[in-house]
């Protein structure tokens, strides 16, 4: 009878600690999960911006967390200008970043 009650105890503690040790996961599950999320949404973003820019093949695009880097050479001011504008406009866009250079003629 007292080996059925150790094995018992024995049993409920090893699944305790199993259960401590799931819960104990979850947070690290939750980031990882967040961080798949996040680059999820930075290839959508960055997807539906170069659509709006699909008359301006030359400017490269990326995006982080809802920012936009524009990167490249547009032919004069008013055309960068335009590419900022047009991506400041794109649903998700938090801020963006400006790398262009205007091409010398």
């Amino acid at each position: 009878m007292t080996n059925t009650k150790l094995i018992a105890s024995l049993l409920a503690a090893a699944s305790l600690s199993f259960g401590t040790a799931a819960f104990a996961a979850e947070p690290q599950q939750d980031a990882a999960m967040a961080g798949a999320a996040a680059a999820s949404g930075d290839t959508a973003l960055t997807s539906k911006v170069k659509a709006a820019l699909a008359d301006q093949k030359q400017i490269g695009v990326s995006a982080a967390q809802g920012v936009v880097t524009l990167t490249g050479s547009v032919p004069s001011t008013d055309e960068g200008t335009k590419a900022i504008q047009a991506a400041s406009a794109v649903e998700g866009v938090k801020e963006v970043k400006s790398e262009l250079t205007v091409a010398s003629k």
